[in-house]
């Protein structure tokens, strides 16, 4: 059986998705990443992650965003 690398817990950080064992958020890692910190940067600063761990991310917030309906926004980030 396959350990699963993103979980949510009432009990940990109120219940937002983190990496299995850290308190680690998805969200963290993922601006972390927007912000333009490399997965090698990344991982110096939370030496407990994986390279999965931080796919595991990127896979969880996209599975999220395609069963997600999602309505435009005009002037999003400065664009339009």
């Amino acid at each position: 059986m396959t350990k699963k690398l993103i979980i949510s817990d009432p009990k940990v950080m109120m219940g937002k998705p983190v990496i299995a064992g850290t308190r680690v958020t998805v969200e963290l890692i993922l601006e972390k990443l927007a912000a333009g910190e490399s997965i090698k940067q990344i991982l110096e600063a939370h030496p407990n992650l994986t390279t999965k761990a931080i796919q595991a991310c990127l896979k969880f917030a996209a599975e999220v965003l395609h069963n997600d309906v999602l309505y435009p926004i005009e002037n999003v980030m400065g664009t339009r």
